[in-house]
């Protein structure tokens, strides 16, 4: 294995202090009101906005969970990664609903289009999602990625995880709290091509180590992965599968996608930051084409990590990737591993420039996104008249204790250790049903009532709760009996479900708002499709050209080629 050398942290001394001049510049810039601390005073450039998706994007749960997904299903993950054109939807359909809205937040704007009731509704779900999967599972994965990349199990009789975890939150939170939307920004345009170059490195010195693509698709597709012949080259995969029946997956993964990508105050606060329509729609393009690149950069690694072990075994020797307790080899561990076994001094210290760029992106961008959901939708709801110097401290504080919180929970979520980006994407398939109805008839039925878009996201909630909780019950009692309960909100496969979720939060929707007064034409005026004045039709048309759709093709045309190549 490799040591980590001075050179490694020469390098990661340069990339600290380019980042700390970068912060200090921002936190020089006056931030007299919430817009310029929230939104970076809604001045970003395509450039800006489309880093700032990209960065925030890829967290822990790339770095770790989906190349540890690639080392231990293949390519089964891909069809959540491979999402450019669902960035693209954001852009072209929601960015102008948004934009005439002008809030600041997801629950903001369901206000407006429904009630106060839902706007507390997604207020409530947002937070509490925030702190207990993605600010935990991002702070526990990096301090699972510095322990194995540094090989530092103990350091002043403390365990290294801890250090690494909670030096990483505390980093973050500084300039996060000081530097509001701009910090986030700015301090993407450098981490990302950073994260690209150093995952690119992965890539490159893998394939070579192994013998190249072929050898990697060979050795790959010889490994089958179900009862019915498909292979770790597969994306699609019998309905029968078990884990990822092919119905399901492209179903699943498009309504989780459309609420992530769509919906979510996580991503769409990077749009709202946009000084005009014209650079929040280039900033989703942009971002679009950035998104093709993670099956490439974080999954493939993991399947090239899985190949080079059974490649050591088939040889003789003890394999590549670490093993647990009970002797399996440790498919979370595939990224870390290949940066601590493959990289040459030098090299080595840019990757882990490049994780660190990733993890303190997307913890940034939840902290940011999380304070400003509690400032701006709790704390100035209940004292609207608060000065907008008090709404960027309160923010600032929100901040600290979304910290504090996500801190609280990492000892669970080390207790939970699973492969991580499934654990996630398990929570969050039931938590996008409910929102992306409310979200999507909202902005294209007119009908919608407010009762409607309530009750849907109520219902949702419900069954997303008692799917979780029956999950925990059975898992922790496998002798229960079988039931029609159990069977729906345990037994039934997860991608399913989501999409029958949906289906019934869609219907919910329809039905309350045919039994319940229709919204005034008023307060729907420039929300929902066919609203809009000839004015902000005209806007709109403005704001984009003939290149703005050449890319959108060219996107579309490139999902479209890499669904055949893997099918």
């Amino acid at each position: 294995m490799q040591t980590f050398g001075a050179l490694d942290w020469i390098v990661i001394a340069i990339f600290a202090v380019i980042l700390i001049g970068i912060i200090i510049w921002v936190v020089k810039q006056k931030q007299n009101d919430s817009a310029d601390y929230f939104l970076g005073g809604r001045d970003a450039t395509w450039i800006a906005i489309g880093a700032s998706i990209f960065a925030s994007n890829i967290g822990s749960e790339h770095l770790i969970g989906l190349a540890g997904a690639g080392a231990s299903s293949g390519m089964a993950m891909a069809h959540w990664e491979i999402q450019g054109w669902m960035i693209l939807i954001l852009g072209w359909v929601f960015v102008p609903f948004y934009n005439r809205s002008m809030v600041y937040t997801m629950p903001e704007f369901l206000e407006r289009r429904y009630n106060a009731q839902s706007r507390t509704i997604l207020s409530v779900i947002s937070l509490i999602s925030y702190v207990l999967t993605k600010v935990a599972v991002t702070v526990y994965a990096g301090g699972l990625v510095f322990q194995q990349v540094f090989g530092i199990e103990t350091l002043w009789g403390i365990d290294f995880f801890w250090i690494a975890a909670i030096g990483l939150v505390i980093i973050t939170a500084l300039y996060t709290i000081f530097g509001g939307m701009k910090s986030v920004l700015y301090t993407s345009v450098l981490q990302t091509p950073i994260l690209l170059l150093g995952s690119l490195i992965i890539v490159v010195i893998g394939l070579r180590e192994l013998g190249g693509w072929d050898k990697m698709m060979e050795i790959t597709s010889a490994v089958v992965v179900n009862d019915y012949g498909d292979s770790m080259t597969n994306l699609i995969r019998s309905n029968n599968d078990p884990d990822f029946p092919w119905l399901g997956a492209l179903i699943g993964s498009a309504i989780i996608g459309f609420w992530y990508w769509c919906t979510d105050q996580y991503i769409v606060q990077r749009v709202l930051s946009g000084k005009n329509l014209k650079e929040s729609r280039r900033g989703t393009i942009f971002g679009a084409y950035l998104k093709l690149l993670p099956v490439f950069l974080f999954l493939i690694p993991g399947m090239i990590a899985f190949a080079i072990h059974q490649q050591s075994l088939a040889d003789g020797g003890a394999g590549f990737l670490p093993y647990l307790r009970d002797g399996v080899a440790n498919a979370d561990a595939a990224f870390p591993t290949m940066v601590a076994k493959l990289l040459p001094a030098g090299v080595k210290g840019l990757v882990v420039c490049g994780i660190l760029a990733a993890l303190m992106s997307s913890l940034a961008s939840l902290f940011n996104s999380s304070a400003m959901l509690f400032t701006i939708d709790f704390y100035k709801k209940i004292k609207p008249s608060t000065s907008e110097k008090k709404l960027v401290r309160i923010g600032q504080i929100a901040t600290l204790v979304i910290v504090i919180l996500g801190i609280l929970w990492i000892p669970i979520m080390r207790s939970v250790g699973d492969v991580l980006y499934t654990y996630l994407q398990d929570v969050q398939s039931v938590l996008a049903p409910g929102i992306a109805a409310a979200f999507l008839l909202g902005v294209t039925w007119k009908r919608t009532s407010a009762l409607g878009g309530m009750w849907g996201l109520i219902s949702g909630l419900v069954i997303g709760s008692t799917r979780l909780v029956a999950k925990i019950y059975y898992t922790s009692t496998p002798e229960a009996s079988g039931s029609t309960f159990k069977y729906l909100f345990y037994d039934l496969n997860w991608l399913f479900f989501c999409g029958w979720m949906f289906m019934f939060c869609i219907i919910v929707v329809i039905v309350v708002s045919f039994l319940t007064k229709a919204p005034e034409p008023a307060k729907i005026k420039g929300l929902v499709f066919g609203t809009a004045t000839k004015d902000e039709l005209k806007e709109t048309r403005a704001s984009w050209n003939h290149w703005d759709v050449i890319h959108t093709v060219i996107i579309l045309g490139f999902t479209v080629a890499f669904y055949w190549y893997f099918w």
